[in-house]
């Protein structure tokens, strides 16, 4: 590798972190004024989707679903509980398993919230084949990225 190509290597526009650390910004700042309607932040919402999806489960998997630590996602339980929109109780069958589930008032912001990736695509400009394309994509790079990390631990 030439000083040349070394260089350019470091410069800030062509680094892939960093295209993808704007990307996240921005659509996040996109999604903002979407979930301020909802009285939501972006992490609320994307608890909510898992629990609309799949129902009652474990934190654990919630966590998981997330690909966010117990830690992390504990105090997002609490904020969406306070707010009357899932409860939590641990499991009759095992104690240390903690279930989580969508409340009726959960359930409730879930028709509102159905409108909330219509309008993203509108503010956006993007159609659901590029959309489709991005996801495939970056579903592929978290693969690789994933794999990567855990062969250098």
């Amino acid at each position: 590798m030439t000083n040349e190509e070394s260089d350019a290597s470091l410069l800030l526009d062509q680094q892939l972190c960093f295209a993808l650390y704007a990307a996240q910004r921005a659509v996040t700042a996109a999604y903002r004024p979407l979930l301020d309607d909802l009285g939501l932040t972006y992490p609320q919402y994307l608890v909510l989707l898992v629990l609309w999806e799949r129902g009652e489960i474990p934190v654990k998997e919630l966590a998981a679903a997330l690909r966010l630590d117990y830690g992390t996602v504990s105090p997002l339980l609490k904020r969406l509980e306070a707010a009357g929109l899932v409860r939590r109780e641990r499991s009759a069958r095992d104690e240390r398993s903690v279930r989580v589930a969508v409340t009726g008032r959960g359930e409730e912001l879930r028709e509102r919230a159905a409108r909330v990736p219509g309008a993203l695509l509108a503010a956006t400009g993007l159609d659901t084949a590029e959309v489709a394309r991005l996801r495939a994509e970056l579903g592929v790079l978290a693969q690789r990225a994933g794999a990567a990390a855990d062969r250098a631990r």
